[in-house]
């Protein structure tokens, strides 16, 4: 009976703060959702909105206490439901098998792949011999013919001769899986072609989505004819969200310093923005004392703050991580425009519950991880400054120049801090001099870039923007050179290990805890966070990796993964490497000494455990029985062929079961395919 008044007392700790759970209810749910290895069906769906009305109906008679948990239950039921109706209807024709031949469609967005080369999407598709109904609506195509002849420009519909296939799944069990990133893309295949474009149709004005487009590719021309060299490329990507200019070898750079978020579009620039042109437009009228003393000034500025965070969203090309920071900055406007505190957790978590409900599918990528993750902590921590009276507040006795500085090194050590397992996780890899290279940069960005921009676009059309784009190259090329010299330092970046989802569920979940429970018991959320480190600390990779193709074979060794070829299949090699947390390229990497040649048969030892892996195509049966005497594994790519009372992989069970991981654990092999993993999903069918 001690645990009713317990938990009342917990419940009322709680009390006003019911709205910023809500994003965790949500998040379980879409993390049920994706967690599962089967689809579930209708049967599953209606029990969950019966759940959820059960709860409905129970929050309305029960006590304070009891709410809370149906609440919960309720909120994971309405997130795992608007998660499959996301990702149903996001349904669309995949291409079933590999296609080489004409394709035809129209551009309807620019890019460059990872190996630097043009990449163009199409809708409209058409291809030889294919049923319209079974076409995929969206494909993307690398161009790796030297020169194109046709000006790469969205709306203009092109033939090509293409190699297609349909996207594929992770590159070992537990990688990236890209087959689920193109569904809620709409992508139903991916290609290449080695031949020029040939023109169909030039582009044509069709309805304003069209047209803003090519505003877009036409702004981003103009920036980089008034900014010389990548600080124009620089430009047109945080303007126009188009990065077709960006080298590779900057992007490595601001990568290693920990700058690229510099370069996508984001809650920080978004935020810069509408800063700006907020501060611009209050003090301007507060300049004329008859507008200042007549009007509403601050929330003048605060409507002209939020039509340009629209401009800016449409003119960005409103990708999901634009979208996603101008939902944050309008709950923050709407906040100013009803007379409330802007920068608070609750702010923060109705964006955060908008943009679950909107894009369910945002919660297991890494933007949506990493900006909620940083603006969180920063919310939270200056809160409690803010009520301690520590350097900011009314109680404060700071001077304001070192307020200022302190506060900049304060954010910028927080939101690192808060988004560093995230960006391990996800792109392995720490810039350890990050923090340097934020506060060096950061500032130029508020103070030049954004505001040079902004006054570059309104005085264009007057012939009067030369200086505004001069300054804002000048703050570009300080942030260049800042990545450029912070990336050469010794140490600058740092290789981490893949570890399991699970660990980064645990280390974010802990986090939230930690920061909304008002009890005692959020002290086990400092427990809930060591053991996901602990847990990522004792990560164990694979001691063997096959590709589904079976045509890359990695073996871990005490100096690394070795691989069985220095070129061709690089983006599964690269992969592989990286989750190892292993620095070295695929060339590096065929130099280890991992296995043994002899002709077409190589031979690996997993801690005494022999595995044959035999390329070639024509092995006799008897040769067969003979490996599957010798050797604990058989491996055969290439072949259909299934020996009775053998240990062995060939090529029908590569296609079944995907990339494969095997290990090794006594005297007995452990292998596991990725689809083991994943499951039979919407996106893998």
């Amino acid at each position: 009976m001690r645990a009713i008044p317990a938990m009342n007392d917990l419940a009322e700790a709680q009390r006003g703060t019911l709205l910023l759970w809500m994003p965790f209810g949500l998040a379980l749910g879409i993390g049920a959702y994706f967690t599962l290895r089967f689809e579930p069906q209708l049967a599953h769906f209606g029990t969950l909105v019966g759940i959820g009305i059960a709860c409905f109906l129970l929050i309305r008679i029960a006590p304070f206490w009891l709410k809370i948990p149906l609440l919960a239950v309720q909120l994971t039921s309405i997130g795992f439901l608007n998660a499959g109706i996301s990702a149903n209807r996001k349904a669309a024709p995949v291409l079933g098998y590999h296609y080489y031949g004409p394709v035809e469609g129209r551009i309807i967005a620019i890019d460059r792949s990872a190996s630097d080369k043009p990449r163009i999407t199409l809708d409209q598709v058409r291809l030889r011999r294919q049923n319209p109904r079974y076409t995929p609506h969206k494909i993307r195509i690398s161009l790796h013919y030297p020169r194109q002849f046709v000006p790469l420009e969205p709306g203009r519909i092109i033939a090509v001769t293409a190699s297609l296939s349909p996207p594929s799944g992770p590159v070992e069990p537990g990688g990236f899986d890209f087959q689920r990133f193109a569904w809620f893309r709409g992508l139903g295949a991916i290609g290449y072609s080695r031949t020029p474009l040939l023109e169909i149709a030039p582009p044509k004005q069709q309805g304003w989505t069209k047209g803003l487009m090519q505003l877009r590719m036409h702004l981003a021309s103009e920036i980089r004819s008034k900014i010389d060299g990548q600080a124009g490329a620089f430009a047109a990507a945080i303007l126009t969200g188009d990065r077709s200019a960006i080298n590779p070898e900057m992007l490595k750079r601001l990568r290693a310093s920990n700058l690229a978020h510099l370069l996508a579009i984001s809650g920080l620039h978004m935020g810069l923005l509408t800063g700006f042109v907020f501060a611009f437009i209050r003090y301007g009228l507060a300049l004329i004392p008859p507008l200042a003393l007549r009007l509403p000034v601050k929330k003048i500025a605060t409507a002209g703050a939020f039509f340009v965070a629209v401009a800016y969203l449409f003119l960005s090309g409103a990708n999901v991580a634009t979208q996603r920071a101008f939902i944050m900055v309008a709950v923050m406007l709407l906040a100013i425009l009803l007379d409330r505190r802007a920068l608070t957790l609750r702010a923060v978590a109705l964006a955060a519950v908008i943009v679950l409900l909107l894009r369910p599918e945002s919660l297991i990528e890494a933007g949506f991880q990493m900006s909620f993750a940083a603006t969180t902590a920063l919310v939270a921590v200056f809160a409690y400054l803010r009520d301690h009276n520590i350097f900011v507040g009314s109680g404060a006795r700071i001077p304001g120049p070192v307020r200022w500085v302190l506060a900049l090194l304060l954010s910028s050590a927080v939101a690192g801090a808060a988004t560093a397992p995230i960006s391990a996780l996800h792109f392995n890899q720490i810039a350890q001099y990050g923090l340097l290279a934020n506060l060096l940069s950061v500032p130029a960005m508020g103070s030049f870039v954004m505001p040079a921009a902004v006054v570059g676009i309104l005085l264009a059309p007057f012939g009067l923007d030369g200086l505004a784009w001069t300054l804002m190259g000048a703050g570009i090329d300080w942030i260049l050179f800042v990545s450029g010299k912070i990336a050469e330092l010794k140490g600058a970046l740092v290789h981490i290990v893949k570890p399991a989802t699970s660990v980064l569920a645990l280390i974010c979940g802990g986090a939230i805890v930690l920061i909304l429970l008002r009890s005692r018991l959020r002290l086990f959320a400092i427990t809930l966070i060591l053991v996901g480190f602990w847990l990522w600390n004792a990560t164990e990779r694979p001691a063997m990796l096959l590709s589904r193709n079976g045509r890359l074979m990695g073996v871990m060794t005490e100096t690394g993964r070795g691989l069985n070829r220095e070129k061709g299949t690089g983006f599964i090699a690269r992969n592989w490497l990286e989750n190892d947390g292993d620095g070295a390229d695929q060339i590096a990497a065929s130099m280890r000494k991992a296995f043994t040649n002899q002709g077409d048969l190589t031979v690996v030892d997993l801690n005494g455990l022999k595995v044959a892996y035999y390329w070639a195509k024509g092995l006799e049966t008897r040769e067969i029985a003979k490996l599957c005497a010798e050797f604990s594994l058989v491996i055969l790519p290439q072949s259909k062929t299934r020996q009775a009372d053998c240990h062995l992989i060939n090529k029908s069970d590569l296609r079944r079961m995907g990339a494969v991981a095997i290990t090794s654990k006594g005297q007995a092999l452990n292998i596991i395919g990725a689809r083991q993993v994943t499951g039979t999903r919407l996106w893998s069918r």
